[in-house]
Formats: structure tokens, sequence, C-alpha cells
């Protein structure tokens, strides 16, 4: 626990030899993959025990993605100090999050959520959504909300997602997040050359209500009228991105039911499982290494840790050896 807790293997080696156990750093790194591994032959062999389900439940379903960056060595002779050559570049790691909301929309506290990431890409962190959503019981929840970013990643494979399920169209709701929806109003005031401060401030207050209100049409309408000049280019290219994304901006729709119109669980969700332990200022990771400590965070930071280690004993597993 105290690699993927802790800033680094070498500090996890650290308090355990403060504790009367020596444990190098790259032993424990090991330890951590084998952990991660034996969970991830758990999930092909049908054997992880999920007791709950969302049968009657409202649930919440989102993916999102973070920013990490990989090390890959180079072949080839290495430094003065006996060490690699690498290089690195940034990578994107995909996390899923499920969680239910009571009657106002509010994060129920005796459901733990389901919290998962993958480095492996988009189909993979959609196979992940489907492996939980198939035990959890999902065509029985009473209301189903998708609430992510504009990503077409992501919306290109929420309609096969709903059809494998068999769920009713009367239960499921597609949400683009409101507060990216605001991000990108602020993107048209920023375009508008010669307004003054107070001006933008006014503009992207305006049309926040009139997104909340549900009125995307008039929204489009209104960023439609101001496409003039050298940035039109980019004022239509905003535009698109509300014509594109209309029929997921019911806001009005889902916060009637009593649904969460932001995916603020998502976005605390890579905080902590990806930007706590996996990135920072000369931090890299190699590709399989942060595979093992994605899977191990999200287990921790979802409350579930002691399902994992019952899932990894269970087996007569034991990572140390």
């Amino acid at each position: 626990m105290m690699a993927t807790i802790l800033s680094s293997f070498k500090e996890a080696s650290q308090v355990l030899k403060q504790r009367g156990l020596k444990i190098d750093a790259k032993k424990i790194q090991e330890i951590t993959k084998r952990y991660a591994r034996r969970i991830e032959i758990a999930k092909q062999h049908q054997d992880i025990e999920i007791t709950e389900t969302l049968a009657g439940c409202r649930v919440i379903i989102s993916t999102d993605g973070g920013r990490i960056r990989i090390r890959k060595n180079k072949r080839g002779p290495k430094t003065a100090k006996g060490r690699s050559r690498y290089t690195t570049k940034w990578k994107e790691p995909k996390l899923l999050i499920i969680y239910t909301v009571n009657e106002k929309g509010e994060k129920e506290r005796s459901f733990l959520p389901f919290i998962e990431g993958t480095m492996k890409g988009p189909d993979a962190i959609f196979g992940l959504i489907k492996f939980y959503l198939s035990r959890l019981n999902i065509a029985k929840a009473d209301k189903i909300l998708f609430v992510a970013d504009g990503a077409r990643w992501i919306w290109n494979r929420v309609p096969a997602l709903v059809k494998e399920f068999g769920i009713a169209p009367e239960r499921f709701y597609s949400l683009l997040d409101f507060y990216h929806a605001v991000e990108h109003l602020a993107k048209v005031a920023d375009l508008r050359k010669g307004w003054k401060a107070s001006e933008r401030k006014n503009w992207i207050k305006k049309h926040r209500r009139l997104l909340k209100q549900g009125k995307v049409k008039e929204v489009i309408s209104s960023i439609l009228s101001i496409c003039r000049g050298r940035r039109s280019k980019k004022l239509l290219r905003e535009k698109d991105y509300f014509v594109r994304n209309q029929k997921r901006m019911q806001y009005d729709l889902i916060a009637a039911k009593g649904l969460p119109i932001g995916s603020g669980a998502m976005e605390s969700a890579i905080r902590r499982v990806v930007n706590l332990r996996l990135k920072g200022a000369s931090i890299y990771w190699l590709e399989d290494t942060a595979e093992a400590m994605l899977l191990l965070r999200s287990f921790y930071k979802s409350g579930r840790w002691e399902m994992l280690k019952k899932q990894t004993f269970s087996a007569g597993y034991c990572p140390v050896g």
C-alpha cells in the first residue's frame, strides 16, 4: 500500500526501513506490478467478487483522461554514470468512475464508487466500464447518466454501450459537462476583439444562464451573430462545438430530474489518482509501471483496497514471493 500512497518507491523503501523492513525501491516496484497483474488475471477469469448492485439506483458514469510522462529507454551506450539513456513523451491515462446519487443529485456515501484507469486507450477504458456495469446489474438501474467532456473518443462509444446492455432510452441520459461548456463560452468571449473585460464577463454570464435553461439554440445563434472579422473561423469552430453537442446540453431537464450537470467527481478522481502521484516535475514512468500504479491507486482512492487485498490473497497468491 505504501508505494501507492507515498510520493515514490524510494520513499516507500525508506519508510519501511524505519519500521524494520529492508526492501529496496526496485523490489517494491516489482511487488507493485505483481499486485496489479494479479488483479488483471482475476478480471480476465471473471474472478472479481462484486456484491453491490445498481438495481433501482440513480447511477452516474463518467470517463476522462489525464496526462503523465512516459519514459522509453534508448538503445546504445549508457551515460558516464552507467545509466540508460531515454526519451519521454506525454501520454493520456484514461479513468472511469461509477457512483450513485440520491434524489437531490448528491453522491451517496453508502455506495463506494468504482474507479479504475488504464494507459491502453479508449477501447480499453470502455472495456473496463462494461466489465463493471455487467457485474453491477446496470440494466435494472432506475436512471443512468453518462456525463463527460466533449471528447469524440467518448461519445462515439456511448451508443454501443447502451445497446449492449439493453438500457431503455427513457432511463438513459447523455450530458456534456456543464463547466466544460462554459469554458467554451469563455473562449468565444476571448475571441471578440474590442470587447472590454466587463463586456466579456457579462456576455459569458448571460449565455451561461441560457445554457443552464437549456436554450442552446439561442447560444448558437448568438455566436453566429458575432462571427465576423479575422477571427471568424475560430468562432465558427466554437459554434460547431455547441452544434455537435447540442443534444447533450439538456441541463434544465437533467437538473429537474435531480441529477448532477457536471463531472466534478471525475475531475476529482483524476486529481487524486493521477496528478498527486503520477504527474509532476521530473516524474517519468515506464508504461507497464504506470498501468500498475493506476490500477492500485484507483482501488485505494475509491475505498476498495480491502477488496483488492481479498482478491489477491484468496487465490493463494503472494506478491512478495
